[in-house]
């Protein structure tokens, strides 16, 4: 055949694949996420997340320094709130001296060159297990905030980098930006849960966290999966309001979200490989159905293609551990 062009000779050998790859994915892409739990001396694998703990203060030190020595430094902590200290208002999430601001405060002691990303959702303090405050059955959402304001500070105050806020209440960037940067914290970055949807890949995340909402779902605040030009109606209103980063969450199963942002804002995108993105590959490995590091690389691989320029992954540490050379 006479063939001027042959796209197979870019792939003829490793060296040549290696070379014209267009996609290059490395630790310094990821935010690790990791889950704080009370008392001393406690790590618990999580049943549903194969290779993930929840981890007391003293072990999660221990596990960041190893983390940190493989090339991650950013990472994102979400608390597991004894239910005793929960209500309906969540003010254990504005209480300084809580687990969470007191273990923020230690990990930047310890590890002042460490990134931190913080959460700020109602639903880990919250007795209704809801994003926001709950009146006669309504999430509401304005006075809701306030608490999310009180949350963001307490967290800028105890060392935090970046505050997520996650709870997709309408207005709440503009309100948290407007709140640290009336209290000096102007250079405390946002990174917007921006398009967060009503998934059905975060029940490992919830086992986790004991978060399940008590009542119904969250579907009059997160969006519809069906959806995608609803989130650059999203994204418009948190490049407004100061977003730093917007971020796509799930990740795998919305890629084509990844992309719209990409191409339309001028910000970084960020992407959440959620809980029950990293638990199918894990049970399908477990089975011997698919092979977890190679399914694991690709599936990484395909979010930062998509236009992700972080990844917050469960796979982190393991990538870190298996590509050490990176």
């Amino acid at each position: 055949m006479n063939l001027i062009r042959r796209p197979r000779r870019n792939r003829k050998s490793s060296a040549i694949r290696s070379m014209i790859e267009e996609t290059h994915l490395g630790v310094k892409d990821f935010i690790f996420p990791m889950f704080l739990i009370e008392g001393t001396n406690k790590k618990i694998e999580i049943d549903s997340m194969p290779g993930i703990h929840r981890f007391s203060l003293d072990l999660l030190l221990n596990e960041i320094e190893e983390c940190m020595k493989l090339g991650i430094h950013t990472f994102c902590l979400f608390p597991a709130i004894d239910e005793a200290k929960k209500n309906s208002m969540a003010t254990e999430g504005w209480n300084e001296k809580g687990l969470y601001p007191q273990a923020l405060a230690a990990v930047k002691q310890h590890f002042p060159e460490a990134c931190l990303m913080t959460d700020v959702a109602m639903d880990p303090y919250s007795s209704d297990g809801h994003d926001g405050i709950v009146r006669n059955g309504i999430i509401v959402n304005d006075d809701t905030l306030e608490v999310l304001g009180k949350m963001a500070l307490a967290q800028a105050r105890a060392g935090a980098d970046i505050i997520g806020p996650s709870d997709m209440m309408d207005g709440r960037v503009g309100y948290i930006r407007d709140m640290l940067d009336a209290e000096g914290y102007e250079n405390v970055s946002i990174m917007s849960y921006t398009a967060k949807y009503a998934s059905a890949f975060y029940g490992p995340f919830r086992d986790a966290l004991d978060s399940a909402p008590k009542f119904g779902d969250k579907k009059t605040y997160q969006m519809n999966p069906a959806n995608k030009t609803e989130a650059i109606i999203e994204a418009e209103m948190d490049y407004a309001e100061g977003a730093d980063i917007l971020m796509v969450k799930p990740a795998f199963s919305y890629l084509d979200v990844i992309q719209t942002l990409k191409e339309n804002f001028p910000t970084p995108v960020s992407a959440y490989n959620v809980s029950g993105e990293y638990a199918m590959i894990k049970a399908a490995a477990n089975n011997g159905w698919l092979d977890n590091n190679t399914a694991r690389d690709e599936m990484l691989l395909s979010i930062k293609r998509a236009g992700a320029d972080v990844i917050l992954t469960y796979f982190a540490k393991e990538f870190a551990l298996a590509h050490s050379n990176i």
